[in-house]
């Protein structure tokens, strides 16, 4: 008689490779580790996963479409905003696969939704396209991220994690007026026109030809 399908093997796999990754990196996410802790076979996880990046890729999807629900419940930018640190919380060993080498690719180049909702709702709050709000985004999502990871690596309980949600919550709402009133510091360059994120294939951080550096001409031999 035919085995019948276990329909929580993929969530075991996929909890416990977030797991390991949280506890040991790169070093400790390898197939047979990952059947171990999920308490099934090397080959079964075969069966699934080709090799361990498609395992960290169905995580970050995972991961990226369960905040983008809890976001969505959320009615205010502020609402969002705590949302999303007490999603990561929560969930901080996914959480922290999601962020490892997100500027880089293949995260990079897969889409932000929970990123995106949050750009749409401080453009509605600044009157403004989403576009010219990545900026002020990135300074809101250094805050989330900032606190969120201060709160898990620190161990932080009680009364100073609390203090620490709400002094964030009101870091941000300085930082969203601010911005209104205009008179938020803009320090260094202008924001480069090629350095976009959260839009899939388009996210670009803004390096001429992937190296930062503008390719040089070839000139032409004098006659």
């Amino acid at each position: 008689m035919p085995r019948k399908p276990d329909p929580s093997l993929e969530q075991r796999i996929l909890d416990a490779a977030s797991r390991l990754w949280a506890r040991g990196g790169e070093k400790s996410l390898t197939m047979r580790a990952v059947a171990k802790a999920s308490s099934t076979t090397t080959p079964t996880v075969y069966e699934r996963y080709r090799h361990r990046d498609d395992i960290l890729a169905a995580l970050r999807l995972r991961t990226r479409r369960e905040l983008f629900a809890a976001l969505s419940q959320t009615r205010t930018l502020r609402e969002a905003v705590h949302g999303y640190i007490e999603f990561a919380l929560a969930h901080s060993h996914a959480y922290e696969v999601l962020f490892d080498g997100v500027g880089k690719a293949p995260s990079l180049h897969e889409r932000w939704p929970s990123f995106n909702l949050l750009r749409e709702r401080l453009a509605e709050r600044m009157e403004r396209h989403p576009s010219k709000c990545t900026r002020l985004m990135l300074a809101i999502w250094s805050l989330m991220h900032g606190t969120v990871m201060l709160i898990i690596r620190g161990h932080f309980e009680g009364p100073l994690r609390v203090q620490t949600i709400h002094a964030c919550l009101d870091a941000f709402e300085g930082v969203v007026n601010a911005a209104r009133e205009k008179s938020l510091p803009h320090s260094g360059p202008k924001w480069p026109a090629n350095l976009i994120l959260g839009e899939g294939e388009r996210s670009s951080l803004g390096n001429q030809n992937g190296s930062g550096k503008k390719k040089a001409r070839a000139k032409k031999p004098r006659r």
